[in-house]
This record gives structure tokens, C-alpha cells and sequence, in this order.
């Protein structure tokens, strides 16, 4: 109990609400956080929106601002650039997560001294049961697959939009991410450089009758699946390229059998233009191999100097 008296009276806590056209849900999204947590200055920042979001929000009592470039990644990152805070909770304004939930988050993250709490919606079936999009659930699942599988994590909801941060995590994170990627490369850039991940099972509900999704199935999809790979080719460029590097590497063995073979039987090779394309296949795969082992040194000099910057940064926080 002493713990969260530390965490509410003594810790100070933004909950940081991006909303495009939500003014059909925000009053009830930004009540329902100052009844849970009181002592919170709860911020809405609102992305263009054309319908009544901002007054909506301004008569529930938030602090209202505007980003006028437009995209969930670039409202958040003006967020973590402006708010002042020990501790952030990012939440949809659309009603879909449950504000009741913000004190277990809180409480993991001190418990565990986690950078990261994840509102984790799909252990428990309730985004699987709300959620009337099955592209999302497909969607959902290839992403967590994908990240668990090539970046070692043991994860289980990638793409919730309901997270609390640390401040460390905040003011030490960087992105050019502008749109719905930005769960995913949250979830990236902590595995990266090594910011503990902890998740909450949360009850999810789906948008209210009326409430319109601004998340696009397949443009978003796709841009989700990209930033994966862009990452993945980033942060480890030895297995991205050595992959590949295989790849090229087994097609050159298989075409070099052919001239081998000719030449074992015939003291001859007639299939010369395999032979060159083997050999092409060959130093494809090398050079590849070798691009992979310089982005390799050059990727664990930059976790090593972002070591250093946190470093600093605990040091400056005493």
C-alpha cells in the first residue's frame, strides 16, 4: 500500500490522449481517467480534428493542444517532447480501453521497474470477442510472430494502444515514424536498446456505434510490415543480410553443380552462362555477407553509445 501512496502522491503522472475526430468519445475517455487518477493532468492533443473533439474535451476538464501535422506517430512524439512527467499513459481517445486498468499498470511498472507496461488485450480473448475486423486479428498475430521470432520476445500484444511509459523512456526516445506504425516501433526500439517490457492483461471494447476507426486495414497493414523489416534490416543487419546472403549463397551451389558436373564428365564446360551466374550468385553472397558484418559493428557501436546516453541521463536525474 505504501507503494502506490509513492506512485499517486509523489510521482507525477500525464495521461496523454491523440485524437483525431473523437468527440463522440472523449468526454467520456477523459471523466473516466480523472476518476481513476485524480492527481494526473490528462492531455489531449488534437490532430485536425473537424468535428466537436476539442470542445468536448476542454468541457471534461483536459489540457487541450493541437498538432497540426498530421499522424498518430507525430502527436505522440510532440507529446513526449512537451509533457513533463515521471510517469506517461498513452490511451485512444475512442473508448476502447478501460481506465480502470491504469492502476495495475502502474503499480507493474513500479514493482518491476519496467520502461514499458503494455495493455495486453489479446490474452484474454476480449479483442478477439469486441474487435469485428478479422483482418486486425490476422494482422495482430503476424506482427507478434514476426517481432517474437527475430527479436527474441516472448510478447504478447504488439500493436495495444494503451502503454505507460517511464520518463527515461520518453526523453530518450527517437522516431521518424508519423502514422499507425508507431506501437510496432515502440516495441522495436525497447527490444533494441534493451528497456524493460512488461504487459498487463486488460479488458478491451470495441468502438461505440457511431465511433469510426481511422486506422485503414491494408495501407496501415502494410506500412506496419515495412517498418518491420526497415527495422529489422536496421537493428540486425547480420541476420537481415545473411539471410539473403544464404539464399544467394545455395542458388550459386545449385547453378555450379551444372558446370561441375560437365566438366567432371567431358573435361569441358558447355553450360558457361550457368557458370557465370553461378559465380555472380557467389559474390552476390559474399558482398552481402560483408555489408552485414560492417552494419553489424557500426549497429552495436550505436547500442553502445545509446548505453552511455542513459547512462548520463540516470546521472543528471540525481
Amino acid at each position: 500500500m505504501r507503494s502506490q501512496t509513492f506512485v499517486y502522491i509523489f510521482m507525477k503522472t500525464a495521461v496523454l490522449i491523440p485524437c483525431y475526430n473523437e468527440g463522440l468519445t472523449i468526454r467520456k475517455v477523459v471523466s473516466d481517467f480523472k476518476e481513476v487518477l485524480p492527481e494526473a493532468d490528462i492531455y489531449v492533443y488534437d490532430n485536425n480534428s473537424t468535428d466537436n473533439t476539442v470542445d468536448e474535451a476542454l468541457a471534461a476538464g483536459a489540457i487541450v493542444r493541437t498538432e497540426t501535422e498530421q499522424g498518430k506517430g507525430v502527436v505522440v512524439l510532440s507529446m513526449f517532447r512537451d509533457v513533463e512527467a515521471d510517469y506517461y499513459l498513452l490511451v485512444d481517445g475512442d473508448d476502447t480501453y478501460p481506465a480502470e486498468a491504469a492502476n495495475e499498470l502502474m503499480e507493474c511498472m513500479q514493482r518491476y521497474h519496467a520502461d514499458m507496461v503494455v495493455g495486453d488485450r489479446l490474452s484474454n480473448k476480449t479483442y478477439l470477442a469486441e474487435n469485428k475486423r478479422p483482418f486486425h486479428n490476422f494482422g495482430n498475430d503476424l506482427v507478434r510472430k514476426l517481432i517474437n521470432r527475430f527479436f527474441h520476445s516472448e510478447l504478447h500484444d504488439i500493436l495495444s494502444g494503451y502503454r505507460l511509459f517511464s520518463r527515461k523512456f520518453v526523453k530518450n526516445y527517437s522516431s521518424l515514424i508519423t502514422g499507425f506504425e508507431l506501437e510496432t516501433d515502440l516495441v522495436i526500439y525497447s527490444l533494441n536498446y534493451g528497456f524493460r517490457i512488461k504487459e498487463v492483461e486488460i479488458d478491451y471494447r470495441d468502438r461505440p456505434e457511431g465511433s469510426v476507426s481511422k486506422l485503414n486495414t491494408f495501407k496501415d497493414g502494410y506500412r506496419v510490415l515495412k517498418l518491420f523489416f526497415d527495422l529489422y534490416r536496421l537493428y540486425k543487419p547480420l541476420s537481415f543480410f545473411g539471410l539473403i546472403s544464404a539464399v544467394f549463397f545455395f542458388l550459386g551451389l545449385v547453378l555450379g553443380m551444372f558446370p561441375i558436373i560437365d566438366y567432371i564428365e567431358y573435361q569441358y564446360v558447355y553450360r558457361v552462362p550457368t557458370a557465370i551466374a553461378a559465380v555472380a550468385m557467389t559474390i552476390i553472397s559474399i558482398l552481402l555477407f560483408t555489408c552485414g558484418l560492417i552494419l553489424d559493428n557500426i549497429s552495436k557501436f550505436d547500442k553502445k553509445n545509446f548505453k552511455h546516453i542513459l547512462l548520463t541521463y540516470n546521472e543528471n536525474q540525481k
